[in-house]
């Protein structure tokens, strides 16, 4: 007891006590992220220098990346989606295409691996039993910004790294300015785990930070041309767009990462000093005196309503923001037959316009995966945690409490692409029943994906996690690979691949209704795991 007072309770004058173990913590964060980490990082550069390929293939000529590049500026719909374009090179195109994607995902990246390592660590009781050791009070704290500084820093030096043959200045100014997004997003996640009482709720106050931040990037570059709104100055993935990389680099831009970093970070360590373990500054609201969830479909809902609505907002976003975009597809594709190829590849071989409405389906489909594996591996974390055995220990069965979760997921997942074939349907202007029916018939793919992660989870269910590898291949293939021109043989990999390709072409029935029959089978073996297996602790 007397070294866990000297490292609690030490004199603010030796400030080292206070990051004690900062070292052995952050070699276990970096073990426990082992596999993690590296897929992530991975993951995000591949998808960044993938993209070079893509576009020399489209674009192969300079009148054809100016004539690009002149569309784009002239379309507010894209330079919402996509920012503007700065240059007409390669490497300008490049940053334009994916410069605002891969900031998001290593902010997310960052944010789960900061929220990991901290909330999530105190709210599983793990972080009270290393405090009794010889650990600092704001160790923990160091150790999970540093792990994300490391994902980070792997993520900038692979994009320099290999866009170094477009330009050395903009690959560095690329890498730099996404590793800066990933890093602001990773302190505002430390100080929403001091301000939150868990880890769920630390992940959706920064996400929801995160998701404003790309509305107010959108909404001024939308308004202007050139980046110049505002309102893109008030998003840090604005200022990603402003480092200019590859077209004039503004090195100047760096510095507003590094401070808004040190201000947050400052800030979360004030607050991680003035607190306990295990307690926020917003504890949770406490529920009535009388409970009123009777079963355990009601518990399910409650616990995931929130995702469910958020989810079911963003999708109606979306689609009204790819609606947009549909409507100048012909403008903006032009006489390229290559550009026409790709998009026929993703969305059939219909009219161009019913093609492009058929990739945006798609693609909601294939982004729709990703809320199916959070919401059944809800139950997952219901386990891990504990929470789960007090409810099974009452008079609910396993299978009663895992169908409130998965009527949730697969229902929330029809749900969340109704409402994006409705955004797309009325942002596009028109032909809203054909579009609700592009969207629905993901549906199919979209439960496969949810029985991978079901059977994972009933089977083994300390393999659960890779469900979220099984949903980014689903959504890599489908976004990647008509662009690199991949063989029929990968392309096919993704049960995306096996729907039809609506509107503008005919409705495969007995394909719908094999993968309807291969994800009923998947839950049916993983229910069955779930039944006959010991929890997991």
């Amino acid at each position: 007891m007397t070294t866990v007072a000297a490292a609690e309770f030490a004199p603010r004058t030796n400030g080292a006590r206070r990051y004690a173990g900062t070292g052995t913590l952050l070699r276990l964060a970096l073990r426990r992220d082992r596999v993690l980490l590296p897929v992530w990082v991975a993951v995000i550069a591949l998808t960044v220098l993938s993209v070079p390929s893509a576009l020399e293939s489209v674009y192969g000529t300079a009148a054809e990346r100016a004539e690009v590049a002149r569309q784009m500026l002239a379309n507010s719909s894209l330079r919402a989606t996509y920012g503007p374009v700065f240059s007409d090179s390669i490497g300008g195109l490049v940053a334009w295409r994916i410069g605002v994607y891969a900031g998001l995902f290593a902010a997310v990246m960052s944010l789960v691996v900061v929220v990991r390592h901290t909330r999530d660590e105190e709210e599983s009781g793990r972080q009270e039993l290393l405090s009794a050791g010889m650990v600092g009070r704001r160790a923990p704290l160091t150790a999970a910004l540093l792990t994300a500084l490391v994902a980070n820093a792997a993520l900038a030096l692979l994009i320099t790294v290999g866009l170094a043959g477009q330009g050395t200045a903009g690959a560095a100014a690329l890498g730099l300015a996404t590793a800066g997004v990933g890093m602001v997003f990773a302190t505002a996640a430390a100080v929403a785990a001091q301000l939150t009482q868990s880890a769920r709720a630390a992940k959706g106050l920064t996400g929801g930070l995160l998701g404003a931040a790309f509305v107010l990037r959108a909404a001024g570059d939308a308004a202007e041309n050139d980046g110049s709104s505002f309102l893109t100055w008030a998003s840090p993935i604005g200022w990603l767009e402003h480092a200019r990389a590859f077209a004039g680099e503004r090195w100047w831009v760096l510095p507003l990462f590094a401070a808004a970093v040190a201000v947050q970070a400052l800030v979360a360590y004030g607050l991680a000093g003035r607190r306990d373990i295990g307690m926020s500054f917003l504890p949770t609201r406490p529920g009535p005196a009388t409970g009123h969830l009777g079963t355990a479909g009601a518990l399910a809902w409650r616990l995931q309503r929130g995702s469910v609505i958020g989810w079911a907002l963003g999708f109606l976003a979306a689609g009204l923001a790819f609606g947009g975009i549909t409507r100048g597809a012909t403008d903006l594709v032009g006489g390229n037959e290559r550009t026409r190829e790709i998009i026929r590849r993703m969305g059939g071989q219909g009219g161009l316009t019913d093609a492009f409405l058929a990739s945006m389906a798609g693609m909601l489909g294939m982004v729709a995966a990703l809320y199916i594996v959070q919401a059944v591996l809800r139950q997952h974390a219901e386990e891990t945690s504990q929470r789960a055995e007090p409810v099974l220990g009452c008079a609910v069965g396993r299978l009663r409490w895992a169908s409130g979760h998965l009527v949730i997921a697969f229902g929330g997942a029809a749900l969340i692409l109704l409402l994006g074939g409705v955004g797309l349907g009325i942002g596009y202007g028109g032909r809203l029943g054909p579009v609700l029916g592009a969207c629905l018939v993901q549906l199919p793919a979209v439960w496969v994906i949810g029985g991978c992660a079901v059977l994972l989870h009933g089977v083994w269910p300390q393999a659960a996690p890779a469900a979220w590898g099984v949903a980014g291949a689903a959504l890599l293939i489908g976004w990647l690979g008509p662009a690199l021109d991949l063989p029929d043989a990968v392309l096919d990999l993704s049960p995306f691949s096996h729907l039809p390709k609506l509107p503008g072409a005919e409705m495969m029935w007995r394909s719908a209704a094999g993968l309807t029959g291969m994800a009923v089978a998947l839950t049916a073996v993983g229910l069955a795991g779930l039944r006959s297996r010991d929890l997991a602790s």
